[in-house]
């Protein structure tokens, strides 16, 4: 797996997530030949180097050649994207990150959301912005992309409603429940549409995770600042994680709920990214049936876990405890089988291969397209892994 850590410092912006995307390895050629799948002749997309704080970094500037349009409206992006040639994928994802900015912009301006402009040029800087990274980390096979606490810059900022608070209103309210600070520098260093793409993209907000670090790419800002004004991109493979950690059991028993409900918030619990989640039927008081659900997770989670299960469950309150667990040396390998591309879960313990899991959901896809049983696809899997066992050692292909 690979996955990408953006290191907000000094904030971020649409041209500076593309530029750190490029100075990371991503083509620029490429990327204007996607970008053409728009059909927005009028505007181009120019890429430079510069330095920032005496750091060489990628510059993106979008240009619209005698672009007369002042803005367009939320209908209008969408339509720029739903009929132009990108994948279906990129399509829906940059529908979305569009959505998300004139949802909170209509909340703001208590207006229709249809009735929000985009401006600039047109908004159709907005457009490459949101297509490009959308694409770009699809491009450069970013899986998971982490968000350091963000820099969001301090003052005032003059845009087409007058003169605004920084952070503005609209990335303030994309931000909601991630970290943000202020460094005191009198800059809007997070512009609305650096949220949008980033709070859209990314699974996790908050430490670096223990990665090997392949890539780095630094995206430039405008302004000169008393920092280095750059969006630093690290692009690697998750660090094999080995040996004891602390983490939190959060239990509550619940004998009120409807059973439907426990699919909903068990899978909302995943999507936070648990260590595990699961259900115990029970007997409380009166004799009556109840189900005893038990989340573990990161101790940094807790306070996010105990607020969710408090709102979105029927519990009247609940219990943790610390715990301290094991677990082996992890790591995710591709390896094909007659059928196709298969992600291995392996295990080591002291540098030994002691269990290999084939991924379900790659197990599924290849079902699915060559129309052949799910067991057999699994068989093939476990022949393999069994092999790999049996060498206790693994060569990634």
């Amino acid at each position: 797996m690979r996955i990408g850590y953006f290191d907000c410092f000094s904030g971020a912006s649409g041209d500076m997530i593309l530029g750190s995307l490029i100075d990371a390895g991503l083509s620029p050629g490429q990327l204007r030949e996607e970008l053409k799948k728009l059909r927005i002749p009028k505007v181009r997309l120019k890429v430079k180097k510069v330095l920032r704080g005496g750091i060489s970094a990628t510059q993106v500037i979008v240009e619209g050649k005698d672009e007369k349009r002042s803005h367009r409206d939320l209908t209008e992006m969408l339509r720029i994207v739903e009929r132009s040639g990108l994948e279906a994928d990129v399509k829906e994802k940059s529908k979305e990150i569009f959505r998300r900015i004139a949802s909170v912009e209509a909340k703001i301006h208590k207006k229709p959301m249809e009735e929000i402009h985009f401006h600039e040029i047109g908004g159709l800087d907005s457009v490459v912005d949101i297509v490009g990274a959308v694409w770009g980390f699809r491009q450069i096979g970013i899986e998971r992309l982490y968000v350091s606490k963000v820099n969001v810059g301090a003052g005032f900022v003059k845009c087409e409603h007058g003169i605004l608070p920084v952070p503005a209103p609209a990335t303030i309210s994309l931000m909601k429940g991630k970290p943000i600070y202020s460094s005191g520098v009198e800059k809007e260093l997070l512009t609305p549409t650096g949220a949008a793409i980033l709070t859209s993209l990314a699974s996790e907000f908050g430490q670096m995770p223990s990665m090997k670090v392949e890539r780095i790419g630094y995206g430039a800002g405008w302004h000169d600042l008393p920092h280095p004004n750059l969006l630093r991109l690290m692009i690697g493979t998750p660090d094999v994680t080995s040996g004891k950690e602390r983490v939190a059991v959060v239990e509550t028993n619940i004998d009120d709920m409807n059973p439907q409900f426990y699919d909903y918030v068990m899978e909302r619990l995943l999507k936070m990214e648990v260590l595990d989640v699961f259900l115990t039927p029970i007997s409380m008081k009166k004799n009556r049936p109840a189900t005893l659900l038990t989340v573990i997770c990161s101790c940094e989670k807790l306070s996010t876990i105990i607020e969710f299960l408090l709102k979105e469950t029927t519990t009247l309150g609940l219990r943790w405890h610390e715990e301290e667990r094991a677990k082996a040396d992890r790591e995710i390998v591709a390896f094909r089988t007659k059928y196709g591309e298969v992600h291995f879960k392996l295990a080591r313990l002291e540098g030994k291969v002691v269990n290999v899991s084939p991924e379900y959901e790659d197990c599924k896809r290849l079902a699915l397209k060559k129309g052949i049983p799910l067991k057999d696809i699994f068989e093939e899997s476990k022949r393999l892994a069994a092999t790999l066992l049996k060498k206790r050692t693994v060569t990634i292909k």
